[in-house]
């Protein structure tokens, strides 16, 4: 049931109408990891609003075994690109918070994620731009996104679509088959996303489409998830005075 080619359609349109209220001369700046998200995310940018408005930029965080891919999708696609290695600010902020405590294991993984973000918000505001927030629909049903890290930006492409929908985009928009299949990976520990979430993204996206699932453990583990990280996706709250008055009247 899920077209293809209308679902490029409308987003290519609504990408144009995003930039024409919030940036009319606007670049989309795009962080490449070479994985199929950002290389989408990509191609759908240039479609809306050709190659020479479209900034890659690779982030590796020290050496990057695989940053060949993303130079593939900047290459495939034409468009200008940046590298920007993160690593000294890395390093630099773990010296500066380990000297004051010990450092856990999720903020050493999470901390790339939101330096990168800063670096893209860095790049934007040189180059007149706008970030591109390259989640999809199934990493952020289980929040597997950092919070101002990959799950920020300021426009979102892909947060509607399925993993298998955004692979399904890929191939028709032409990209290299090793971009559209490229296993993700964590950074840090080497283990795939599915190998994280111990479950694979067929099952969650058909759960996500259909609600039906094989497995009441999986069905019960993704539930959770879901229900823990629904605060990655709402607005900040922020205390209305106003309201607050009301309720004391």
């Amino acid at each position: 049931m899920f077209d293809v080619e209308k679902t490029i359609n409308e987003c290519v349109a609504w990408i144009r109408s995003y930039f024409a209220e919030n940036g009319p001369d606007c670049n989309a700046v795009v962080g490449l990891s070479g994985g199929k998200d950002s290389s989408v995310t990509a191609a759908l940018c240039v479609r809306a609003l050709g190659k020479d408005r479209v900034i890659g930029v690779l982030l590796p965080n020290g050496v990057q075994e695989d940053i060949d891919y993303a130079y593939l999708a900047a290459e495939h696609l034409d468009i200008r690109h940046y590298l920007l290695n993160i690593q000294k600010a890395y390093q630099s902020v773990l010296s500066a918070i380990g000297e004051q405590f010990p450092i856990d294991g999720a903020t050493m993984l999470s901390l790339p994620a939101r330096l990168r973000m800063v670096s893209l918000y860095a790049v934007a505001q040189s180059n007149n731009g706008r970030v591109a927030n390259t989640c999809n629909l199934s990493e952020d049903w289980v929040g597997y996104a950092t919070r101002y890290g990959d799950g920020a930006g300021d426009f979102s492409p892909l947060s509607g679509l399925t993993v298998q929908e955004v692979k399904a985009l890929g191939r028709h928009l032409g990209l290299p088959e090793q971009l559209v299949e490229k296993v993700p990976i964590d950074g840090l520990c080497g283990k795939t996303d599915e190998d994280n979430l111990g479950f694979t993204y067929a099952v969650l996206d058909r759960y996500i489409r259909t609600g039906e699932i094989d497995d009441e453990e999986t069905k019960a583990k993704i539930d959770r998830m879901h229900r823990l990280n629904l605060y990655k996706l709402s607005m900040m709250p922020a205390f209305d005075p106003g309201l607050s008055a009301m309720a004391d009247q």
